[in-house]
């Protein structure tokens, strides 16, 4: 759409997005369903926003992709917009602190020092500022609202920089071995529960170890079964659901068989 053609050509596009959030907010004339939402309420939304914004991104689909950005930044709006009616911030202080982030991170982009962007100085900036937010230990920071897989990560990664780690992946492969015992002789469902969660921990450690992003790779899978899930309902239509085992089975080896000979084609 041109300027012209814009209906809001006097005000920038984040003006207006500020506005229509305003607007949906205020105590009179506002929607009854924004009006009732607070930071806790809108939470699972931004994180279900995020997830979308990398679904579209995996799908390579960019006119999704435009849309749940646009999205996600809502999510932002509403959160400081909540926040600017309690005297907290506002958007113009989300907007300054990010962009002052970005800046001290790379000094060498926008300062005076030299040299390129590594991991190792890129952590070593974050750990100074943690140290001035009062962090002490080497787990501070990471968020609880992450999903479990990455948050297991990032806790592994936290403790690897300390030294807390095993030496090669041969470790935390045995240590996999080791909790699944503990889960078959669990006697109760709490017991369960606690194993379990230490047998996928492992697992995560040893993905890890070997260079791999846990959430990524699992993410992979879900697709590929889900995709090969619906494959095999097609090849069988409305009788797949009265199918045994073994005739699913056959289906699924028919799906696997039939992807392989299309990567073969790609090629």
């Amino acid at each position: 759409m041109s300027e012209d053609a814009s209906p809001t050509n006097n005000i920038t596009e984040i003006e207006r997005l500020l506005k229509v959030m305003a607007t949906l907010r205020d105590p009179d004339h506002g929607c009854e369903w924004d009006l009732a939402q607070d930071f806790m309420s809108i939470a699972p939304y931004t994180i279900e926003e995020a997830y979308e914004v990398a679904d579209a991104i995996e799908r390579s689909d960019m006119i999704d992709l435009q849309e749940e950005l646009g999205d996600l930044l809502l999510q932002v709006v509403f959160h400081a917009q909540m926040a600017n009616e309690q005297g907290i911030f506002a958007f113009a202080d989300v907007a300054k602190s990010i962009s002052d982030k970005m800046e001290d991170r790379h000094p060498h982009i926008f300062g005076s020092e030299t040299g390129t962007m590594g991991e190792a100085r890129w952590e070593a900036m974050k750990e100074q500022e943690r140290a001035r937010k009062g962090e002490t230990s080497a787990m501070d920071g990471v968020a609880l609202a992450l999903p479990a897989l990455m948050r297991a990560q990032k806790l592994q990664k936290r403790a690897a920089r300390t030294g807390f780690d095993w030496p090669d992946p041969s470790g935390s492969e045995a240590k996999i071995y080791e909790e699944i015992e503990e889960l078959k002789s669990a006697t109760c469902q709490s017991e369960q529960i606690e194993e379990a969660g230490d047998l996928l921990f492992a697992v995560v450690n040893y993905i890890r170890a070997n260079g791999v992003n846990a959430e990524e790779a699992l993410r992979a899978a879900n697709s590929k079964f889900e995709d090969r899930f619906k494959r095999m309902e097609n090849l069988a239509g409305a009788a797949f659901v009265d199918l045994t085992l073994d005739e699913k089975e056959e289906l699924w080896q028919e799906v696997k068989k039939n992807e392989n000979q299309r990567a073969k084609l790609s090629y």
